[in-house]
This record gives C-alpha cells, sequence and structure tokens, in this order.
C-alpha cells in the first residue's frame, strides 16, 4: 500500500518516534510475533492482551495509546468481539486509531467499523501481516488520522452490491477506486496501475461523477467519501 497525506501528524514525528500501540489476540504466538514485528521497527508495545474486555481496561490505562491492533475474532465467543471493542474504543476514545485483522474477509464488519465518519480505521486481512513495510506503512497511516480497507475486502464490498451506478464504472475505473479505497494518493494509484497521473486523475473525476460522489482533492476525505460509499454496499 503507498502513503497517505495526514496533515495532522508530520513525517518527521513519524520517523522519530513510532505509534503507541495495544495489542489484543488471543493466540500468544501470534501476539508475540507481531510484538516483536513492530519493536524491531520502532513501534512501541505498550500492552499485550488476549480478549476484548482486556483490551478496553488496557485503553482506559494507557490514555495516550495511539492505535488498537484488534483480532476481529476474540474469546469467549471468537465472534463479534473485536469489532465491538474497536467500535467502543473509537466511539468513547476518538484520539485512539483501531487497526482490525481478520483471518477471512466479513464484510459486514468492515461496514460497522466504517460508519461515524471513517478516520483513524483500518481492516486488514491477516496475511497481510506476512508483508512487514506494507503493513507498518498501513498502522501508520491509521495512527496517524487515516483509513485504510485490505482491498479483498474491497473487491468483495464491490461485488456484493447491486447498483446501477457502479456498473456504469469501467473495468479500469472500479481498479482506480479499489485502489483509492485502500488509501493510495494520485502518484501511488499511478504506480500501482502502471498509468500516469493525469489518467488517474481524470478516472477519478469520472469516478465521482457516475458515483454522484462531491469532488475534493483532499486525500483523506477522498478515500473517506469512498469507503462511506462502499459501506452502502454491505447487505446482512
Amino acid at each position: 500500500m503507498g502513503g497517505m497525506t495526514v496533515h495532522s501528524v508530520s513525517s518527521t514525528q513519524e520517523e522519530a518516534a513510532g505509534p503507541r500501540v495495544i495489542i489484543a489476540e488471543d493466540s500468544v504466538l501470534l501476539r508475540s510475533g507481531m510484538a516483536r514485528l513492530l519493536e524491531d521497527s520502532g513501534v512501541e508495545i505498550v500492552d499485550q492482551v488476549g480478549d476484548a474486555d482486556a483490551l478496553l481496561k488496557s485503553v482506559e490505562e494507557h490514555p495516550d495509546v495511539d492505535l488498537c491492533l484488534v483480532d476481529i475474532r476474540m474469546p469467549p465467543t471468537f465472534s463479534e468481539e473485536g469489532i465491538q471493542a474497536g467500535v467502543r474504543i473509537r466511539r468513547e476514545h476518538p484520539e485512539v486509531a483501531v487497526l482490525l485483522l481478520s483471518q477471512h474477509v466479513v464484510s459486514r464488519y468492515a461496514a460497522e467499523l466504517l460508519g461515524g465518519g471513517s478516520t483513524k480505521v483500518g481492516y486488514l486481512l491477516k496475511d497481510r501481516v506476512a508483508d512487514i513495510d506494507e503493513f507498518l506503512a498501513v498502522l501508520k497511516r491509521v495512527a496517524g488520522g487515516g483509513a485504510a480497507i485490505d482491498p479483498e475486502v474491497v473487491t468483495q464490498l464491490l461485488s456484493r452490491r447491486r447498483d446501477s451506478a457502479l456498473e456504469r464504472l469501467s473495468p479500469r475505473e472500479t481498479e482506480v477506486l479499489e485502489v483509492m479505497a485502500e488509501g493510495l494518493n494520485n502518484a501511488g494509484i499511478a504506480a500501482r496501475l502502471t498509468v500516469t497521473e493525469r489518467a488517474v486523475e481524470k478516472h477519478i473525476r469520472s469516478i465521482f461523477t457516475k458515483l454522484d460522489l462531491g469532488q475534493d482533492d483532499h486525500d483523506h476525505r477522498r478515500v473517506q467519501a469512498v469507503l462511506r460509499y462502499l459501506r452502502g454496499s454491505d447487505q446482512p
């Protein structure tokens, strides 16, 4: 995933001190492995917990935490504990970002997470953790105020929508929309799709026109708009 312009946190600040993170994952092995990877990359792990209740308590005890890295399925039922905790954290502690990890695409969880502004939120499949550079880029972008949704989640959300406006998008415009929802700026989209930035700008204008979305050059607001639209694609 490419970078995303975030005006509230400078790149110098990010490089000087990595985000402070709480890891919520019931698998001790995976939790320890992620902690080691992140710490080796300059991220400060302030706590590691194994269930949603412990996560909520930890956030209360660490008010200066920047981001919670949360497994969607946690004890005791391994169903919605993670997403429910994430939604509660975003509601009660809006300064704390939430990056959800899931073994499989569960689009209704993505839709719930994206409610209420789509800032400081992310949803990745666990296999993305294997690419540490990409994982760190997403983590820092979300901690800094951005949003990032796994491309596979975006693809499935798009495929579930039966909407005449979406059907009017060309194959290339659909590709641009999917990549744009990941949080990439125009340069990142151009590099990913091997096209010019001018072509990307043209496709984005066309996408916004066809989807009846207001045009906004600010990358963060643009991603919010797209993600809010994708949120409407979810069905129970």
